[in-house]
């Protein structure tokens, strides 16, 4: 165990103690890694059999980085048959081994978010609903948000907290469409991510025999990034771990910034309250960052309350001061950004990958692309589209599911008309009221066309027909020869090759040029899946493909670069020089959350993950107007920067008055005083409230400056209270109606839940 050495005396403590419950809290840049990989390649070297060992992860490419170096730790024969993987790939795996008990089959696949919002959008149609009242993003987001909340669509429909919270948000039906939703992807044989999970904790909870079997199969359980598990991977964690109690997991609390996804910083929080004979280690050395990159995110994150208590520091060089760059419009900031870095790249010869621009909102990206453009200096968007959503490739994607699951509604959709064969809309509406009728896939419809023969025309029964057997060729095939064989036999016999080679224009080559880099991808698996434990059929590809995250599908070609990104996609990357850009007050922490102290905490953590991302230097910029709501509105820097310790500031910073958030006849650091006898004049368009989080607010709880929801008016913000008691009254300011003055008691207010 020699390899125990290369480790800081904290990150061996934790690699040691590999018995009982055990909490890592990692600083940024503190080898949070090293430490899991470390764990359990020592693990393996005491005689653990690697298939005893689950690691958790969130992305598979941590997962890959992890799997290589332990097998350079202890051997690649040692380090095989690790369950080692993502949350939604482990579950994936379990559940097709059990998919039957569910009521699905092992060859169930896995709807992407567009193929679930392509579903959702049908189902709003069927059901005649508004679809810009029931917008399928924001449904899909309230579903998601239930199933990861272990809410099915029965618990829902029955649930009159939720219903009437629906009901407030003028989106009564959703219950209904959730309800039709999941009856649809059942008739498919298919699963949406968040299902994955739903699922396993159903499987779980349903068959104690299967729990208890997983609980035996795993004697050591890690996870890592344990602070952004939802509430669903939460309890499969604590039914897995159990029996053992060998659970190690791996996390910051400063870097929970995904509340918006379900995650919870509580599981973090109150891990002491689950395992209370844990251990606490704490890993405390910053080995990405200098020491006033370090010291200034400290200064920041110690204004949170809810937090672990750690001290990190580094024993980097002391580097360079933060630079506040200060642009009269958004526009000037824009230039200013990508001034700085045409000076750094050119005139200190660094690198343009060397350089991430990261934002609050993607709507940013639009002034400084534009800038960037203009200064002839290349960049890439972190998160854009991947090469999986491209159209050429989501059809052929949509031929290979169809293949392996006949079921697959989506697939089917997509494809029986493509390429053209004829089959118009209205005999695939046909075949999809028939499949609604009598509950069953649509493919079921197609293989019992002579039952309902007289719904189609001779011409289109033929279409049909030929399109059935294609498919069934495709299918039988599948199952009999590996990946690349049948895709190639796909590609050819489908059709879709004599359609691309119609087009000659750039993008038809381009296209042509996809299909060919996903026969390279399959070729590369097929050769391959055997030597890695995998069956290379074309079932196991397409399951690699569905639960492929962000961060591995970028391309290896974008290399030197400028990257752009939210902060949000930042999180788990570093880079040498960093900017920060619109660090203003409504943007940064962004307007909804000034008022709602948990929320500031989290906006908080994010500045600090930001912070955190950079290696040598950090370059923040806020624009005092800003182009916003088709209108120039006057800005204000962001209390964050005035939040930072000024011995690490390098720019102009205004005075700095200690304030309370939260207090509003205060003055504000960067503004002047608003007279205390005088309600705030309020003209800046307010964001609507996301109705899938909507909660009764009591009148005591109502303070000035909250964003409020009224079933009636809308969207508001509270300027300022009257009264007391039963007689207590909020001036509100309202989009459309404009500013109102409400009897509090009567009211009927509703707040964004945490």
């Amino acid at each position: 165990m020699d390899f125990l050495n290369e480790l800081n005396a904290n990150q061996r403590e934790a690699v040691a103690n590999t018995e009982g419950p055990a909490l890592v809290i990692a600083g940024a840049g503190s080898g949070k890694t090293r430490v899991l990989t470390y764990r359990i390649a020592n693990l393996l070297s005491k005689g653990i059999p690697a298939y005893k060992i689950l690691a958790l992860t969130f992305t598979n490419k941590a997962a890959r980085e992890m799997q290589k170096r332990i097998s350079q730790l202890v051997g690649s024969e040692n380090a095989a048959n690790l369950w080692m993987g993502t949350f939604h790939s482990i579950f994936s795996k379990i559940l097709r081994f059990e998919a039957e008990k569910l009521g699905y089959t092992s060859n169930f696949t896995i709807y992407d978010t567009q193929d679930s919002k392509n579903l959702i959008k049908a189902i709003i149609k069927d059901l005649k609903l508004d679809d810009k009242t029931y917008k399928p993003n924001d449904v899909l987001g309230r579903i998601s948000m239930a199933k990861n909340n272990l809410i099915t669509a029965q618990a829902y429909a029955q649930s009159s907290r939720i219903t009437t919270a629906d009901a407030a948000a003028r989106k009564p039906m959703i219950a209904e469409i959730y309800k039709h939703y999941q009856m649809r992807c059942r008739q498919s044989d298919t699963m949406d991510f968040d299902d994955l999970l739903l699922q396993t904790n159903i499987l779980f909870r349903d068959f104690p025999e299967i729990l208890d079997k997983y609980q035996q199969k795993f004697n050591y359980i890690l996870v890592d990034e344990y602070q952004d598990t939802n509430y669903s991977q939460y309890l499969i964690i604590k039914k897995l771990s159990e029996r053992h109690h060998n659970l190690c997991v791996v996390g910051d609390d400063a870097q929970s910034i995904y509340s918006f996804r379900g995650a919870r910083i509580e599981n973090i929080l109150n891990f002491r309250n689950d395992y209370p004979d844990y251990r606490l280690f704490k890993l405390e050395q910053n080995y990405r960052s200098t020491t006033t990159i370090v010291e200034a995110a400290n200064s920041i994150i110690n204004k949170n309350k809810e937090q672990i208590p750690k001290r990190v520091f580094s024993e980097n060089e002391e580097g360079e001061k933060i630079k506040i760059l200060r642009a009269l419009s958004d526009k000037e900031e824009g230039f200013q950004v990508t001034n700085e870095i045409f000076k750094l790249a050119n005139y200190e010869q660094q690198e343009y990958c060397d350089f991430a621009i990261l934002y609050r909102t993607n709507a940013q990206s639009r002034i400084l692309e534009e800038a960037l453009r203009k200064r002839n200096i290349p960049y890439k968007i972190y998160g854009g589209q991947s090469f999986y959503q491209r159209k050429e490739i989501k059809d052929l994607l949509a031929y290979f599911r169809l293949s392996v699951n006949q079921n697959d509604e989506e697939a089917f959709k997509r494809i029986i008309n493509y390429p053209r064969r004829g089959i118009g809309d209205t005999t695939i509406d046909k075949i999809r009221e028939i499949a609604q009728q009598h509950r069953v896939s649509m493919w079921t419809v197609l293989c019992n066309l002579e039952k309902v023969a007289g719904s189609f025309n001779n011409s289109s029964l033929t279409k049909l027909n030929n399109f059935r057997l294609l498919i069934e060729k495709f299918a039988e095939r599948s199952q009999e020869e590996n990946a690349y064989d049948v895709a190639c036999t796909i590609v050819q016999s489908s059709g879709i090759t004599d359609d691309l080679s119609n087009d000659s224009t750039p993008e038809g080559v381009s296209r042509k040029e996809n299909i060919q880099e996903l026969l390279n991808a399959i070729k590369d698996f097929s050769e391959t899946a055997y030597k890695e434990g995998f069956s290379d059929k074309l079932a196991t590809f397409l399951e690699g493909v569905a639960l492929l995250t962000d961060q591995d599908t970028e391309k290896p070609g974008d290399d030197n670069k400028v990257t752009l990104m939210t902060i949000h996609a930042a999180k788990g990357l570093e880079f040498p020089n960093v900017f920060i850009t619109g660090i203003e007050e409504e943007l940064f922490p962004a307007q909804q959350c000034a008022s709602n102290p948990q929320a500031l905490e989290e906006e908080r953590r994010l500045f600090y993950v930001a912070l955190t991302r950079a290696e040598k230097k950090v370059v923040m910029s806020y624009a005092t107007t800003r182009y916003r709501n088709g209108q120039i509105i006057s800005t204000r820097p962001s209390r964050f920067i005035a939040e930072i310790d000024p011995h690490f500031l390098d720019g102009f910073i205004a005075p700095r008055q200690e304030t309370s958030p939260f207090n509003f006849k205060t003055t504000s650091p960067f503004r002047k005083p608003v007279s205390e006898t005088l309600a705030p004049v309020h003209t800046t368009p307010l964001p609507d409230i996301g109705s899938s989080k909507l909660k009764p607010i009591e009148p005591n709880s109502v303070i000035p400056g909250m964003i409020l929801f009224h079933p009636t008016f809308g969207t508001g913000k509270v300027l300022s209270l009257e009264g007391l008691g039963v007689n207590k009254k909020a001036k509100m300011f309202f989009n459309k109606e404009g500013t109102k003055t409400l009897l509090l008691k009567f009211a009927k207010l509703f707040i964004q839940e945490d």
